[in-house]
């Protein structure tokens, strides 16, 4: 069965730069000086699609306001006008990922979630594409998460707790309903977790072997369901 996704939810312009940053800095209105919105967005984003530059290839660390302001084209007193520190761009793009993974993965249609196996497949799928459309932002957060401010580290701890804790409990159903023949639910859970992270943070690893998106969601979706001895579709409409 496939689950119809792709179209809906994970194209790359409904997630693009533009629109994630004007989620941003709704988000975070007051603290921005510039009081256009269209000019505030645009340059907003210019400043965090640098960070994302930079950090996948100086680390976010290395990276000054001085690199920023020189890489988005802007001054630095034009950078502070919308970034008070470098903890603040994290805590920003931090925010929009976490935001926006709660928003897709929590939600899913409800003829999706009234089957557990169907359920999952929904979720490995969505993981993936949404990671795939948001790539640079995904990676950023992942790569540079032992170096975050102690709330934002404590955030991305939390966000990973919450992604396990709902495959754990679409296993723990499945398990009830007998669909799937599984001991440990969360630690199952945690194994799965990262086959999902593997695609954006290895990417160039799939692109040498030739994997595409299509490929790696049907080879972490089998895996899953062999591991957690999943019964086939056809077999359990018989039963």
């Amino acid at each position: 069965m496939r689950i119809a996704t792709k179209e809906r939810a994970y194209n790359n312009r409904s997630y693009s730069a533009a629109v994630r940053c004007a989620r941003i800095l709704a988000r975070n209105r007051e603290s921005i000086a510039v009081r256009s919105d269209d000019l505030a967005a645009a340059n907003l984003t210019r400043i965090i699609d640098a960070t994302l530059r930079l950090s996948n290839k100086k680390g976010f660390h290395s990276t000054t306001v001085r690199d920023l302001a020189k890489a988005s084209g802007l001054s630095m007193g034009g950078v502070y006008s919308y970034v008070a520190s470098k903890d603040a761009l994290v805590s920003m793009i931090l925010g929009e990922v976490l935001a926006t993974v709660d928003e897709v993965l929590a939600a899913p249609p409800p003829e999706v979630a009234a089957d557990p196996r169907v359920h999952l497949r929904w979720i490995i799928e969505a993981h993936i594409r949404l990671s795939d459309a948001m790539e640079p932002w995904f990676v950023f957060c992942f790569m540079e998460a032992k170096s975050f401010p102690s709330r934002e580290r404590r955030m991305s701890v939390e966000a990973e707790a919450m992604t396990e804790g709902l495959i754990g409990a679409i296993i723990t159903r499945g398990a009830a309903a007998g669909v799937f023949d599984i001991g440990e639910a969360g630690l199952s859970a945690a194994l799965i977790k990262p086959l999902l992270q593997d695609w954006y943070v290895k990417r160039a690893k799939y692109r040498r072997r030739g994997t595409t998106i299509e490929d790696y969601i049907a080879a972490v979706t089998g895996f899953a369901e062999r591991a957690l001895a999943a019964k086939p579709l056809e077999a359990r409409r018989r039963a």
